[in-house]
């Protein structure tokens, strides 16, 4: 089960635990914010009226046990997809030194 997901057009927004991608290896296509990096990270928040986009809008909502998302299986899924799309082994490349 997914936590709260924030969607922007073509862009999703995961919200998991401060730190956990910290060590995550780079997946191709994803990039995580706030990962101890030197520059400065914002992130818009819809009102959580707001479920319906293209513009900012909650893509999942917020509710009751609905907020962050389990980094780890976030992770697992995230893999999936991208080799999924983009063919097998090309998902993950080396770690991020951005």
């Amino acid at each position: 089960m997914t936590g709260a997901v924030i969607a922007d057009y073509n862009l999703m927004y995961w919200l998991i635990r401060p730190g956990a991608a910290r060590h995550w290896r780079r997946i191709r296509q994803v990039q995580t914010l706030g990962t101890g990096r030197l520059e400065t990270s914002y992130l818009g928040v819809p009102p959580v009226d707001r479920t319906s986009g293209p513009y900012l809008h909650w893509r999942v909502p917020l509710g009751p046990g609905r907020c962050l998302t389990d980094a780890n299986r976030l992770r697992a899924a995230l893999v999936r997809a991208v080799v999924a799309e983009l063919g097998v082994g090309v998902g993950v490349g080396e770690e991020d030194e951005r």
